[in-house]
Protein backbone atom coordinates (compact mmCIF):
# COMPACT_ATOMS: atom_id res chain seq x y z
CA UNK A 1 0.00 0.00 0.00
CA UNK A 2 1.36 3.32 -0.04
CA UNK A 3 1.05 7.05 1.55
CA UNK A 4 -1.13 9.63 -0.41
CA UNK A 5 0.02 13.59 0.09
CA UNK A 6 -2.18 16.39 -1.82
CA UNK A 7 -0.45 19.57 -1.43
CA UNK A 8 -1.77 23.18 -2.71
CA UNK A 9 -4.35 21.29 -4.91
CA UNK A 10 -6.44 23.15 -6.54
CA UNK A 11 -9.16 22.67 -8.86
CA UNK A 12 -10.94 25.95 -10.92
CA UNK A 13 -12.89 25.64 -13.73
CA UNK A 14 -13.56 28.70 -15.87
CA UNK A 15 -15.58 31.48 -15.10
CA UNK A 16 -15.99 29.94 -11.40
CA UNK A 17 -14.99 29.86 -7.75
CA UNK A 18 -12.25 26.90 -6.98
CA UNK A 19 -14.28 23.94 -6.67
CA UNK A 20 -11.23 22.68 -4.22
CA UNK A 21 -8.72 25.18 -2.38
CA UNK A 22 -5.44 24.97 -1.84
CA UNK A 23 -6.13 21.28 -0.09
CA UNK A 24 -3.10 19.53 1.61
CA UNK A 25 -3.45 17.09 3.33
CA UNK A 26 -0.66 13.79 3.95
CA UNK A 27 -3.04 10.36 3.61
CA UNK A 28 -1.40 7.62 5.87
CA UNK A 29 -0.35 4.11 4.40
CA UNK A 30 -3.29 1.89 5.39
CA UNK A 31 -5.24 4.74 6.78
CA UNK A 32 -9.19 4.90 6.31
CA UNK A 33 -9.40 8.50 5.58
CA UNK A 34 -13.44 9.92 4.75
CA UNK A 35 -14.19 13.18 2.88
CA UNK A 36 -17.08 14.30 4.12
CA UNK A 37 -19.54 17.76 3.72
CA UNK A 38 -22.53 18.87 2.05
CA UNK A 39 -22.73 18.74 -2.22
CA UNK A 40 -20.96 20.96 -3.58
CA UNK A 41 -18.19 21.03 -1.60
CA UNK A 42 -15.51 19.57 -3.34
CA UNK A 43 -15.37 16.19 -2.05
CA UNK A 44 -15.61 14.03 -4.91
CA UNK A 45 -13.82 16.09 -6.75
CA UNK A 46 -10.65 16.26 -4.82
CA UNK A 47 -10.90 12.16 -5.02
CA UNK A 48 -10.91 12.10 -8.72
CA UNK A 49 -7.97 14.18 -8.84
CA UNK A 50 -6.47 11.48 -6.92
CA UNK A 51 -7.80 9.00 -9.45
CA UNK A 52 -6.71 11.29 -12.54
CA UNK A 53 -10.09 11.77 -13.58
CA UNK A 54 -9.79 15.26 -13.11
CA UNK A 55 -7.32 17.53 -14.35
CA UNK A 56 -5.16 19.24 -11.64
CA UNK A 57 -4.95 23.29 -11.89
CA UNK A 58 -2.42 23.40 -9.73
CA UNK A 59 -0.71 21.52 -6.84
CA UNK A 60 1.20 18.49 -7.31
CA UNK A 61 -0.37 14.82 -6.43
CA UNK A 62 1.81 12.19 -4.90
CA UNK A 63 1.35 8.09 -4.37
CA UNK A 64 3.53 6.16 -2.90
CA UNK A 65 6.69 8.98 -3.14
CA UNK A 66 5.67 9.60 -6.95
CA UNK A 67 3.62 12.88 -8.33
CA UNK A 68 1.27 11.05 -10.55
CA UNK A 69 0.09 14.52 -12.28
CA UNK A 70 0.66 13.74 -15.26
CA UNK A 71 0.06 9.91 -14.64
CA UNK A 72 -2.86 8.47 -16.80
CA UNK A 73 -5.45 7.34 -14.47
CA UNK A 74 -4.39 3.46 -15.25
CA UNK A 75 -0.83 3.63 -14.53
CA UNK A 76 -1.39 4.88 -10.89
CA UNK A 77 -2.01 1.59 -9.33
CA UNK A 78 -5.44 3.03 -7.87
CA UNK A 79 -8.96 0.75 -7.60
CA UNK A 80 -12.13 3.05 -7.88
CA UNK A 81 -15.62 1.77 -6.91
CA UNK A 82 -18.63 4.44 -7.67
CA UNK A 83 -21.80 4.77 -6.12
CA UNK A 84 -22.98 3.17 -9.86
CA UNK A 85 -22.01 -0.29 -9.59
CA UNK A 86 -21.07 -0.65 -13.29
CA UNK A 87 -20.95 -4.17 -13.57
CA UNK A 88 -21.40 -5.60 -17.40
CA UNK A 89 -25.21 -6.93 -17.02
CA UNK A 90 -23.88 -9.69 -19.69
CA UNK A 91 -21.05 -10.78 -17.40
CA UNK A 92 -21.42 -13.18 -14.60
CA UNK A 93 -19.86 -12.02 -11.46
CA UNK A 94 -16.73 -13.86 -11.89
CA UNK A 95 -16.55 -11.98 -15.09
CA UNK A 96 -16.64 -9.16 -13.61
CA UNK A 97 -14.40 -9.28 -11.27
CA UNK A 98 -11.57 -10.88 -13.78
CA UNK A 99 -12.32 -8.59 -16.66
CA UNK A 100 -9.93 -6.06 -16.01
CA UNK A 101 -7.28 -8.67 -14.88
CA UNK A 102 -7.77 -9.89 -18.52
CA UNK A 103 -7.39 -6.57 -20.08
CA UNK A 104 -3.88 -6.62 -18.47
CA UNK A 105 -2.73 -10.08 -19.60
CA UNK A 106 -2.94 -10.91 -15.89
CA UNK A 107 -1.89 -15.53 -16.53
CA UNK A 108 -5.55 -17.36 -16.36
CA UNK A 109 -4.22 -19.20 -13.11
CA UNK A 110 -3.82 -16.02 -11.24
CA UNK A 111 -6.85 -14.82 -12.12
CA UNK A 112 -8.63 -17.74 -10.55
CA UNK A 113 -7.01 -17.15 -7.77
CA UNK A 114 -7.38 -13.49 -7.22
CA UNK A 115 -11.37 -13.47 -7.83
CA UNK A 116 -11.20 -16.74 -5.44
CA UNK A 117 -9.65 -15.11 -2.89
CA UNK A 118 -11.74 -11.76 -3.08
CA UNK A 119 -14.74 -13.54 -3.44
CA UNK A 120 -13.90 -15.63 -0.45
CA UNK A 121 -12.84 -12.26 1.68
CA UNK A 122 -16.81 -10.63 0.24
CA UNK A 123 -18.76 -13.98 0.80
CA UNK A 124 -19.37 -14.43 -3.25
CA UNK A 125 -18.45 -17.92 -3.38
CA UNK A 126 -21.86 -19.02 -4.00
CA UNK A 127 -22.43 -16.51 -7.00
CA UNK A 128 -19.71 -16.50 -8.74
CA UNK A 129 -22.00 -17.69 -11.52
CA UNK A 130 -24.98 -15.53 -11.51
CA UNK A 131 -25.55 -12.39 -13.70
CA UNK A 132 -25.74 -9.10 -12.53
CA UNK A 133 -29.65 -8.68 -12.51
CA UNK A 134 -30.10 -11.71 -10.37
CA UNK A 135 -28.09 -10.05 -7.44
CA UNK A 136 -29.35 -7.71 -4.43
CA UNK A 137 -27.92 -4.46 -4.43
CA UNK A 138 -25.50 -5.44 -1.50
CA UNK A 139 -24.54 -8.08 -3.88
CA UNK A 140 -23.57 -6.01 -7.06
CA UNK A 141 -21.81 -3.70 -4.56
CA UNK A 142 -20.16 -6.40 -3.20
CA UNK A 143 -18.68 -7.42 -6.78
CA UNK A 144 -17.59 -3.98 -7.45
CA UNK A 145 -15.99 -3.70 -4.28
CA UNK A 146 -14.20 -7.47 -5.36
CA UNK A 147 -13.51 -6.44 -9.07
CA UNK A 148 -11.02 -3.24 -6.85
CA UNK A 149 -9.62 -6.11 -4.78
CA UNK A 150 -8.28 -7.97 -7.42
CA UNK A 151 -6.36 -5.55 -8.82
CA UNK A 152 -4.19 -5.34 -5.68
CA UNK A 153 -3.99 -2.00 -6.13
CA UNK A 154 -1.54 0.86 -3.65
CA UNK A 155 -4.73 2.46 -3.14
CA UNK A 156 -8.65 2.06 -2.89
CA UNK A 157 -10.83 5.42 -3.89
CA UNK A 158 -14.70 4.88 -2.54
CA UNK A 159 -17.02 7.54 -4.29
CA UNK A 160 -20.23 6.96 -2.52
CA UNK A 161 -20.58 4.06 -2.66
CA UNK A 162 -23.18 3.09 0.04
CA UNK A 163 -25.74 5.97 -1.76
CA UNK A 164 -28.06 3.55 -4.05
CA UNK A 165 -28.68 0.79 -0.99
CA UNK A 166 -31.32 0.92 1.68
CA UNK A 167 -31.04 2.04 5.35
CA UNK A 168 -30.38 -1.60 6.50
CA UNK A 169 -28.08 -2.41 3.97
CA UNK A 170 -25.88 0.65 4.33
CA UNK A 171 -25.41 -0.66 7.68
CA UNK A 172 -24.57 -3.77 7.10
CA UNK A 173 -21.94 -2.37 4.38
CA UNK A 174 -20.30 -0.03 6.76
CA UNK A 175 -19.08 -3.00 8.55
CA UNK A 176 -18.28 -5.11 6.13
CA UNK A 177 -15.81 -2.43 4.78
CA UNK A 178 -14.40 -1.80 7.91
CA UNK A 179 -13.85 -5.58 8.10
CA UNK A 180 -12.44 -5.26 4.69
CA UNK A 181 -9.81 -2.31 5.76
CA UNK A 182 -9.17 -4.18 8.59
CA UNK A 183 -8.25 -7.52 6.72
CA UNK A 184 -5.99 -5.81 3.40
CA UNK A 185 -4.63 -3.02 5.55
CA UNK A 186 -5.31 -1.07 2.49
CA UNK A 187 -4.77 2.62 2.33
CA UNK A 188 -8.59 3.62 1.65
CA UNK A 189 -10.23 7.16 0.67
CA UNK A 190 -13.56 7.33 0.96
CA UNK A 191 -15.89 10.02 0.17
CA UNK A 192 -19.69 10.53 1.61
CA UNK A 193 -22.21 12.95 2.47
CA UNK A 194 -23.51 10.89 5.27
CA UNK A 195 -21.75 11.91 8.26
CA UNK A 196 -22.91 8.37 10.09
CA UNK A 197 -20.60 6.78 7.49
CA UNK A 198 -18.17 9.39 8.15
CA UNK A 199 -18.02 8.72 12.27
CA UNK A 200 -18.50 4.74 12.13
CA UNK A 201 -15.99 3.85 9.52
CA UNK A 202 -12.83 6.75 9.24
CA UNK A 203 -9.81 6.83 11.08
CA UNK A 204 -9.61 10.16 10.35
CA UNK A 205 -12.45 13.11 9.07
CA UNK A 206 -11.93 15.43 6.87
CA UNK A 207 -14.62 18.24 7.10
CA UNK A 208 -14.76 20.33 3.47
CA UNK A 209 -16.99 23.29 2.53
CA UNK A 210 -17.11 25.38 0.03
CA UNK A 211 -13.74 23.35 -1.67
CA UNK A 212 -11.70 23.89 1.79
CA UNK A 213 -10.52 21.71 4.48
CA UNK A 214 -12.34 22.72 7.85
CA UNK A 215 -11.31 20.07 10.22
CA UNK A 216 -9.30 16.99 9.77
CA UNK A 217 -8.96 14.54 12.88
CA UNK A 218 -10.37 11.11 14.48
CA UNK A 219 -14.03 11.06 14.30
CA UNK A 220 -14.55 11.79 18.12
CA UNK A 221 -12.49 14.60 17.86
CA UNK A 222 -14.45 16.51 15.90
CA UNK A 223 -17.67 15.45 17.30
CA UNK A 224 -15.99 16.93 20.38
CA UNK A 225 -13.99 19.51 19.63
CA UNK A 226 -14.86 20.63 16.43
CA UNK A 227 -13.20 23.71 14.69
CA UNK A 228 -15.39 25.75 13.95
CA UNK A 229 -19.64 26.64 13.71
CA UNK A 230 -19.75 25.06 10.21
CA UNK A 231 -18.21 21.66 11.39
CA UNK A 232 -19.82 21.62 14.47
CA UNK A 233 -23.57 22.14 12.69
CA UNK A 234 -22.54 19.60 10.25
CA UNK A 235 -21.33 16.27 12.46
CA UNK A 236 -24.28 15.44 14.55
CA UNK A 237 -27.79 14.31 14.59
CA UNK A 238 -29.56 16.31 15.27
CA UNK A 239 -27.00 19.28 15.15
CA UNK A 240 -25.60 21.27 17.60
CA UNK A 241 -27.76 23.89 19.26
CA UNK A 242 -26.77 27.16 18.85
CA UNK A 243 -27.46 30.47 20.70
CA UNK A 244 -26.01 33.96 20.03
CA UNK A 245 -25.35 36.42 22.68
CA UNK A 246 -22.41 38.45 24.42
CA UNK A 247 -20.39 37.03 27.18
CA UNK A 248 -20.44 39.72 29.82
CA UNK A 249 -17.95 40.43 32.95
CA UNK A 250 -19.91 40.55 36.17
CA UNK A 251 -18.87 40.88 39.26
CA UNK A 252 -15.68 39.10 41.04
CA UNK A 253 -14.48 37.33 37.57
CA UNK A 254 -17.46 36.03 37.12
CA UNK A 255 -18.93 35.58 33.19
CA UNK A 256 -22.14 35.22 31.97
CA UNK A 257 -23.14 34.38 28.53
CA UNK A 258 -26.24 36.78 27.59
CA UNK A 259 -29.01 36.28 25.39
CA UNK A 260 -32.49 37.55 24.29
CA UNK A 261 -34.31 34.95 26.79
CA UNK A 262 -31.97 35.23 29.56
CA UNK A 263 -28.43 34.11 30.65
CA UNK A 264 -26.50 30.93 31.75
CA UNK A 265 -22.85 31.38 33.61
CA UNK A 266 -19.91 30.62 31.30
CA UNK A 267 -18.11 27.45 33.36
CA UNK A 268 -14.62 28.07 34.92
CA UNK A 269 -12.99 25.99 32.55
CA UNK A 270 -14.30 28.98 30.07
CA UNK A 271 -13.47 31.80 31.79
CA UNK A 272 -9.78 32.59 30.22
CA UNK A 273 -10.84 31.57 26.79
CA UNK A 274 -13.52 34.16 26.57
CA UNK A 275 -11.54 37.29 28.63
CA UNK A 276 -11.26 38.72 25.12
CA UNK A 277 -14.65 38.83 23.87
CA UNK A 278 -16.20 40.81 26.89
CA UNK A 279 -18.78 42.39 25.10
CA UNK A 280 -18.14 40.96 21.92
CA UNK A 281 -20.60 38.40 20.21
CA UNK A 282 -20.22 35.15 20.55
CA UNK A 283 -22.21 31.89 20.17
CA UNK A 284 -23.02 29.35 22.62
CA UNK A 285 -23.43 25.88 21.24
CA UNK A 286 -24.13 22.40 23.35
CA UNK A 287 -25.26 19.38 22.12
CA UNK A 288 -28.40 17.49 22.37
CA UNK A 289 -27.50 15.00 24.63
CA UNK A 290 -25.98 18.37 27.17
CA UNK A 291 -29.40 19.77 27.55
CA UNK A 292 -31.79 18.25 29.96
CA UNK A 293 -29.51 15.38 31.03
CA UNK A 294 -27.36 17.21 33.56
CA UNK A 295 -27.17 15.90 37.18
CA UNK A 296 -26.61 19.55 38.75
CA UNK A 297 -29.08 21.95 36.93
CA UNK A 298 -26.52 25.08 38.02
CA UNK A 299 -23.60 23.63 36.53
CA UNK A 300 -24.31 25.18 33.36
CA UNK A 301 -27.51 26.83 34.14
CA UNK A 302 -31.08 26.30 32.65
CA UNK A 303 -32.93 26.88 29.09
CA UNK A 304 -36.54 27.51 29.98
CA UNK A 305 -38.82 27.34 26.73
CA UNK A 306 -42.24 25.63 26.02
CA UNK A 307 -42.32 21.43 24.23
CA UNK A 308 -42.98 22.28 20.45
CA UNK A 309 -42.37 18.92 19.19
CA UNK A 310 -41.54 15.24 20.82
CA UNK A 311 -39.76 12.73 18.77
CA UNK A 312 -40.05 9.39 20.51
CA UNK A 313 -36.86 7.18 19.22
CA UNK A 314 -37.43 3.97 20.60
CA UNK A 315 -34.11 4.22 23.08
CA UNK A 316 -33.98 8.10 23.65
CA UNK A 317 -36.40 10.75 23.06
CA UNK A 318 -35.81 14.22 20.79
CA UNK A 319 -37.43 17.49 22.40
CA UNK A 320 -37.88 20.43 20.15
CA UNK A 321 -37.87 23.36 22.91
CA UNK A 322 -39.02 27.09 21.63
CA UNK A 323 -37.93 29.52 24.17
CA UNK A 324 -39.34 32.66 24.82
CA UNK A 325 -37.37 34.67 22.59
CA UNK A 326 -38.08 32.14 19.63
CA UNK A 327 -35.35 30.49 19.62
CA UNK A 328 -35.59 26.49 18.93
CA UNK A 329 -33.03 24.23 20.51
CA UNK A 330 -33.12 19.94 20.47
CA UNK A 331 -32.58 17.82 23.62
CA UNK A 332 -31.73 14.26 23.76
CA UNK A 333 -33.57 12.44 26.96
CA UNK A 334 -34.03 9.28 28.01
CA UNK A 335 -36.69 7.09 26.52
CA UNK A 336 -38.28 7.18 30.23
CA UNK A 337 -38.85 10.90 30.40
CA UNK A 338 -42.61 11.44 28.80
CA UNK A 339 -43.25 15.51 28.07
CA UNK A 340 -45.98 16.75 25.91
CA UNK A 341 -46.73 19.25 23.60
CA UNK A 342 -47.14 22.98 24.90
CA UNK A 343 -45.34 22.12 28.58
CA UNK A 344 -43.06 24.76 30.21
CA UNK A 345 -39.67 23.32 30.63
CA UNK A 346 -36.66 24.21 32.62
CA UNK A 347 -33.96 22.18 30.72
CA UNK A 348 -30.34 22.40 33.05
CA UNK A 349 -27.57 22.74 30.60
CA UNK A 350 -24.35 20.29 31.20
CA UNK A 351 -21.16 22.71 31.64
CA UNK A 352 -19.25 20.16 29.95
CA UNK A 353 -21.19 20.10 27.22
CA UNK A 354 -20.82 23.70 26.33
CA UNK A 355 -18.66 25.24 23.34
CA UNK A 356 -17.75 28.73 22.56
CA UNK A 357 -17.54 30.38 18.76
CA UNK A 358 -16.69 34.02 17.70
CA UNK A 359 -19.11 35.40 16.64
CA UNK A 360 -17.26 36.79 13.49
CA UNK A 361 -15.05 34.21 12.41
CA UNK A 362 -17.32 31.06 13.98
CA UNK A 363 -13.77 30.13 14.80
CA UNK A 364 -14.12 27.68 18.57
CA UNK A 365 -13.04 29.38 21.09
CA UNK A 366 -10.16 28.21 23.44
CA UNK A 367 -9.47 23.98 22.92
CA UNK A 368 -13.03 23.17 22.98
CA UNK A 369 -13.65 23.35 27.48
Amino acid sequence: MAEVVLDEVCKRYEGGAPAVDRFSLVIRDNEFLVLVGPSGCGKSTTLRMIAGLEEITSGTVTIGGRCVNAVPPKDRDIAMVFQNYALYPHMTVFENMAFGLRLKGVPRREIEERVREAADILGLEELMKRLPKQLSGGQRQRVAVGRAIVRKPKVFLFDEPLSNLDAKMRVEMRSELSRLHRRLGATMVYVTHDQVEAMTMGDRIVVMNRGRIQQVAPPLEVYRKPANRFVAGFIGTPPMNFIEGRVVRQADAVWDFCYDAGQVPVPDVWRAAVEPFDGKRVVLGFRPEALGAADDAASGGVIRGTVDVVEPMGAETFLQVVTEAGLRVVARVGAECVFEHGRAVALPLDAHGMRFFDGESGALIGNGG
